[in-house]
């Protein structure tokens, strides 16, 4: 029998990647609204009590109209901010640890993780847990991310040729004077005690994200080398099918394209690489896509989890 489930924003950025990745499937029913009832709530209300698990890819407000519609019938996979640092709700990062799978498994209310946090804290993490990187630790982040990691306000000011966005030659930072939405989810899964720095970037192009933590060598443990911190994170992550840590200094660092933010696009993969400096400081680089791991291929990857099934089912690689 086949599970059901309804993308409430289906016509969204990372709803439609999720459908298109979707299609295919005969072991899911995706219920659908009539489009002359898409903003109907009674109809919401209908397919949220249909279904067996509800994908949320809706603004935060509307993600929460949309759970308290639900009435705690439906199990939930909500996609937006609203609820990824919420009592009640588990973390959906499989590997964050390892009971996260069963935890995710488990909930009847799981938050699926932001692009950006979704890097920091996977490259972050396993060195607070190893005792690499105290909790304590000042931290910077800076990356560039598509400008479909935006949403639909972004990207139609990107794609606008009046505006001539896609033609810039360099990145374009945002948010650089308020507290990004992410930041809580980011500071707390990464087990820090303070809220790092964060300096996000658009770059012209739309798919694809990578993001730089540099670790200056007074911030590591004592001694704490490249090697130690990429051992530790290729061992955190060994057998891990969608996060793959590279060997150290694998990235040509003569070769413009070797640390391509596009690199993993159309992928659930993440990849980590640890580049060293002969000061004793440490670079983090993690790549991914924003509507990948970042977004709808983590969606599958919990919703696989949701059902009882293999979390890779149906994703690509």
């Amino acid at each position: 029998m086949s599970s059901r489930v309804f993308i409430d924003g289906h016509a969204g950025t990372t709803g439609l990647r999720i459908r298109d990745w979707l299609s295919g499937r005969d072991d899911l029913e995706l219920l659908e609204i009539d489009e002359a009832r898409r903003k109907d709530p009674e109809a919401r209300r209908e397919c949220l009590a249909a279904a067996d698990i509800a994908v949320l890819c809706l603004p935060d407000d509307a993600a929460a109209e949309a759970v308290a519609l639900a009435r705690g019938r439906t199990r939930i996979l909500d996609a937006s901010t609203a609820h990824r640092v919420a009592d009640g709700w588990v973390y959906g990062l499989p590997e964050l640890g390892p009971d996260q799978r069963e935890a995710i498994s488990r909930a009847p209310l799981v938050s699926n993780p932001g692009c950006w946090p979704t890097a920091v804290v996977l490259a972050l993490r396993p060195l607070v847990d190893a005792g690499l990187l105290p909790a304590a630790a000042p931290i910077t982040v800076h990356g560039v991310s598509g400008y479909t990691g935006g949403g639909r306000t972004k990207i139609e000011r990107w794609q606008d040729p009046r505006i001539g966005l896609t033609a810039l030659p360099y990145e374009a930072p945002y948010a650089l004077e308020r507290r990004h939405k992410h930041m809580p989810e980011m500071t707390r899964y990464s087990a820090l005690e303070n809220e790092p720095q964060f300096v996000p970037s658009v770059g012209p192009f739309a798919c694809g994200m990578r993001v730089e933590i540099p670790l200056h060598t007074t911030v590591l443990r004592r001694g704490a080398s490249d090697k130690a911190v990429q051992e530790t994170l290729a061992e955190r992550y060994d057998g891990e099918r969608f996060v793959r840590v590279r060997p150290l200094q694998a990235a040509r660092l003569d070769d413009e394209r070797s640390l391509d933010p596009r690199a993993c696009n159309d992928t659930n993969r993440l990849e980590l690489q640890v580049i060293g400096h002969e000061s004793g400081h440490v670079l983090l680089v993690a790549i991914l896509d924003n509507l990948g791991k970042g977004a709808a291929g983590a969606a599958i990857q919990n919703l696989n989890r949701m059902l009882g099934l293999d979390e890779s089912h149906g994703l690509p690689d």
